[in-house]
């Protein structure tokens, strides 16, 4: 048996969530590719599929082999493209994950400069705030804050990613301006809510961490949204530096500065990393974005 088209059938199918669609991918007989799948099973001494005359499932255990062999299948299919690019004009369709914020702002501005430089990479673009694993996901590049990951990929750290707390010119003059951070607990808060939950304000004094979190008069993961809430003087809101340019600038928010600085967490190197597989800087399409990106955000964070 030819075990690893057998697999890549197998795979197919549970996309498809059909024989016959699988098949008519590869262009074979749908009782060929289900007899390899059949033998496949036997191989392997476990029913990997519940077959019914309406549908294909997984079972548990063919969950468990479908999120080993995809991984298999992703690496291979990488090694396979690292021959085939290696020392080519850059092409194909290029998979970046971003957080939103960033996406939005940054990052999606420069990609439309970047595909008037390279129009034959089609550009695969996913803005999320949950955190995709390079390797596991079918991710080629990587843009996430934070600190530095444990991961074994290459991260460039691109610009700074540390909180600073802000309110609008309207709320200060009606709630008064916090003398100091302890005070911040009786004024209203807007939080920017991470995977993990909402961000708090802490704030170091005297090698004591504490947090001084007002109450919550809004939670979101949508940081525009929060950002108007402050400009509406509803609130005072900690957020990156770059997210707020625009409304510093205008004066629409001002920046709250104290003696003890304020942070979302302990961890002191907050930064903005981008994130790649060091075998994948030799595809043609990966070094491009990677050289681009790199040069165009460092360059305008030092304006």
């Amino acid at each position: 048996m030819d075990q690893l088209r057998a697999i890549r059938y197998f795979s197919k199918v549970v996309e498809t969530g059909s024989f016959t669609k699988a098949a008519s991918v590869f262009n074979v007989p749908p009782s060929s590719l289900s007899r390899r799948v059949a033998d496949l099973e036997m191989s392997l001494g476990a029913t990997l599929l519940k077959r019914s005359t309406r549908m294909v499932k997984l079972t548990e255990v063919g969950q468990i082999y479908y999120n080993d062999v995809q991984q298999i299948l992703n690496q291979l299919e990488q090694s396979h493209e690292t021959v085939r690019s290696y020392q080519t004009t850059p092409m194909g369709r290029l998979r970046i994950s971003s957080m939103v914020g960033f996406g939005d702002k940054i990052l999606l501005p420069l990609l439309d400069e970047f595909s008037k430089i390279y129009p034959e990479i089609v550009l695969d673009v996913s803005l999320s705030d949950e955190l995709s694993t390079l390797g596991r996901d079918d991710v080629d590049i990587a843009i996430r804050g934070g600190y530095a990951p444990n991961e074994r990929v290459l991260a460039i750290r691109l610009m700074d990613n540390g909180f600073i707390p802000v309110a609008s010119p309207e709320y200060v003059n009606k709630y008064g301006m916090p003398n100091n951070a302890m005070e911040l607990k009786q004024h209203k808060g807007l939080y920017f809510k991470t995977p993990t939950g909402p961000t708090p304000w802490l704030c170091n004094i005297n090698g004591q961490w504490l947090d001084v979190s007002g109450p919550a008069v809004a939670i979101s993961n949508n940081g525009p949204w929060l950002a108007k809430k402050a400009c509406n003087g509803e609130g005072i809101l900690m957020s990156t530096r770059w997210a707020l340019v625009s409304h510093l600038e205008s004066g629409q928010l001002q920046e709250l500065k104290f003696e003890h600085e304020l942070a979302i967490t302990q961890n002191s190197d907050m930064a903005v990393y981008l994130l790649y597989q060091k075998q994948r800087y030799l595809v043609p399409k990966v070094k491009a974005a990677v050289d681009f990106l790199v040069d165009r955000i460092k360059v305008a964070n030092e304006i």
